[in-house]
């Protein structure tokens, strides 16, 4: 028979039992979350409490390529061995699969000797265990309490993932990123190149944002023995930086870098530079100059030599700026091709200004063209003066002048053009044929892009698109194609820059057999620094498109003061060479007929 006195000690019992059976289930419950289901959360948050080991992750620096993807510039990054002799001869506790210390019969842990661990790091890095045992040796033998030395140098992301992953505690890994430039000095003017610090000129510069790489990071905890905790390891991982893909031909870049420097040797320039634009894009193919910098050394190059001068040098472009003057005269001033002004070799005009020819000629009736092809400032004054100042000033600003280029180089000057209210008397006219403004070579190289592709003028671009690590291609904000001039007034000034090469003095020096030709020379007065112009010393240059019929690219070249010829005449064998090259490189095909001849004076 059940009592109240027994029923009491049983009903405790009970409850007692459920108490700390609910009390263990939540315990469970609680390790389950800790250690199962929350497990990563929970590892993260203890970093921030537990004393850990960071290491750090390196990412790499993006590649340049050219056109068709051949890499110009790269980076590796390698990895350096260090080994910590004191800890590394003490041996490491041997451990199961499972992780744990591996014990002898009295229950004291196995140790791993020096000369074992010596040859498993041997086997890795290509040496043999003696050669890393002799590391350790003579560190010690130097300094009983060293502390560092390098058990190898400069090795792969392969071989320092498996050194790694042995787990030594005395190996230490730092990384170095080392910049890798396979052509050498080609296309060096554009890529730019690196410091200590990061890029420093070019591209590598300008283009920092795509090439970057974001470093990561590795933490994890280590025993008491120096191992890493299983499970303890939190990684923030590296991001790679992007690819800038070029418009450059690296080929055709190879070429004329290397036809450039025998040119400016031959002819004893300052400097010389060889510009190829694809006319329907504004895309550089080529921008070559000498001298130029080798990327890898560029402290062999002297400083004024590591940038590029086609985009930061400044001059008065002269008579290759003359078809401007001759698209304004045809679009705002009535002219046509046979308009026709009286031109003695030297005039003075009612303001007062006196224009000279280059050279002595009977007085002659020149036609606009005649003023192309004999390079008439008088004539070209005169036809210039057709149109209002302020007019003409608005056709060189559509033209690009003082505008700078879309590649908004460092350093690159805009170019200096002032107001017509604030011209003399003289600048009135000499603006008709290229002097009282500056521009740079590129900026040149646009204008008859611009006249080749039926007066749109279309943004210089030497950066196709930047691949970023995630492989999203991000194109460069171009500023928009720009209607200059009238198709019809581009077709007449082609025209009469063909009739230039056909009938002026040019024709047998820079014939290419089947293909219609419309060029320009210009030989530039070179600026003394004192207000003045230097004595004999010019500035030259020829450029022009093929073929004139179908135009396909532009070619300018230029030399900085000519020393054994000083006129453009120089520029002649350069300009047919690099032409010739262009057409056969990009296999364009002949023209269909020859030139129509306009005529030159009547």
């Amino acid at each position: 028979m059940t009592t109240r006195a027994t029923r009491s000690p049983r009903r405790r019992t009970v409850v007692a039992l459920a108490v700390v059976l609910a009390v263990f289930g939540a315990f469970v419950v609680r390790l389950v979350d800790i250690q199962v289901v929350n497990a990563s959360d929970h590892i993260a948050e203890s970093q921030h409490f537990a004393t850990g080991t960071t290491v750090p992750l390196r990412g790499v620096r993006g590649e340049i390529v050219d056109e068709d993807g051949t890499v110009l510039a790269s980076s590796t990054v390698l990895y350096d061995v260090e080994i910590d002799p004191q800890l590394a001869v003490q041996g490491i506790k041997k451990r199961d699969a499972a992780g744990k210390t591996v014990r002898d019969e009295a229950g004291d842990a196995v140790m791993v000797p020096w000369p074992e661990l010596a040859a498993n790091i041997a086997q890795v890095t290509g040496q043999t265990a003696d050669e890393v045992t002799a590391i350790v040796n003579d560190a010690v033998a130097k300094n009983p309490n060293a502390q560092f030395a390098y058990v190898k140098r400069y090795v792969s992301t392969e071989t320092y993932r498996a050194l790694a992953t042995l787990g030594y505690p005395f190996l230490n890994f730092p990384a170095t990123s080392s910049r890798v430039y396979p052509d050498g000095a080609v296309a060096g003017n554009v890529l730019g190149f690196m410091g200590t610090d990061g890029p420093l000129e070019g591209l590598e510069s300008l283009q920092n944002t795509c090439l970057d790489k974001t470093d990561g990071k590795l933490t994890y905890q280590r025993g008491a023995d120096g191992v890493i905790i299983p499970g303890t390891e939190v990684e923030d991982p590296a991001v790679d930086g992007g690819t800038v893909t070029l418009t450059i031909d690296g080929d055709l870049q190879w070429y004329m870098q290397q036809l450039i420097a025998e040119e400016v040797s031959h002819y004893q320039a300052d400097w010389g530079g060889i510009i190829v634009m694809e006319t329907k894009t504004g895309k550089i193919r080529a921008f070559a100059e000498t001298p130029t910098v080798d990327p890898n050394d560029p402290g062999a190059s002297s400083p004024e030599d590591r940038g590029s001068r086609l985009l930061r040098f400044s001059y008065e472009p002269g008579s290759t700026f003359k078809p401007i003057t001759a698209a304004t005269a045809i679009e705002k001033g009535g002219a046509t091709p046979t308009s026709t002004a009286w031109t003695p070799s030297r005039m003075q005009f009612p303001n007062g200004a006196v224009i000279n020819d280059s050279e002595s000629h009977p007085d002659q009736n020149l036609t606009l063209t005649g003023g192309l092809v004999t390079s008439s400032n008088v004539a070209m004054s005169q036809f210039g003066a057709l149109v209002d100042p302020q007019v003409r000033y608005d056709y060189l600003k559509k033209f690009g002048v003082a505008d700078g280029t879309a590649l908004n180089w460092s350093g690159e000057p805009k170019g200096d053009l002032r107001t017509p209210d604030t011209w003399d008397n003289q600048t009135y006219y000499t603006t008709t044929f290229g002097q009282a403004f500056t521009v740079t070579p590129t900026q040149v190289a646009s204008v008859y892009q611009t006249i080749a592709n039926g007066g749109v003028r279309m943004p210089a671009q030497l950066v196709e698109s930047c691949t970023t690590s995630d492989g999203t291609v991000v194109e460069p904000d171009l500023p928009a194609p720009v209607k200059v001039i009238e198709p019809e007034t581009a077709s007449e000034v082609t025209q009469m820059l063909e009739n230039v090469y056909a009938q002026g003095t040019l024709k047998d020096d820079i014939r290419i057999p089947g293909y219609r030709l419309a060029v320009k020379t210009g030989t530039a007065q070179v600026s003394n620094g004192a207000g003045g112009y230097k004595d004999g010393l010019y500035f030259t240059s020829l450029v022009g498109f093929a073929p004139a019929d179908d135009p396909q690219y532009v070619v300018l070249t230029v030399f900085d003061e000519p020393k054994t010829n000083r006129m453009s005449s120089a520029n002649r064998s350069v300009f047919k060479k690099a032409m010739t090259q262009v057409l056969t490189h990009y296999r364009i095909m002949p023209s269909g007929q020859e030139t129509p001849l306009l005529p030159v004076t009547q």
